[in-house]
């Protein structure tokens, strides 16, 4: 989590990765703004500024659309 939206603190890289990845960005009202199929070897930033990056299984992108809000319980340790 950033401690602000950001789209430059929110970019991601696929550097050294051996697998593509699905990156679903969400602002700090919770909204998803962004939502990609991440490759590897490249460099990603949302189209507008998140402070959560969440990285799923590509198959689950199509669970979220840009607009969905996501509840997320911060005192789940990781």
């Amino acid at each position: 989590m950033q401690k602000k939206d950001s789209r430059l603190d929110a970019a991601i890289h696929m550097i050294g990765m051996a697998f593509d990845i699905g990156v679903v960005w969400i602002n700090s009202t919770g909204h998803v703004v962004d939502l990609r199929l991440a490759k590897r070897w490249r460099l990603y930033l949302p189209r507008q500024s998140a402070c959560w990056t969440l990285e799923i299984h590509p198959n689950r992108l199509t669970d979220f659309h840009i607009g969905d809000k996501v509840y997320l319980d911060e005192g789940i340790p990781a």
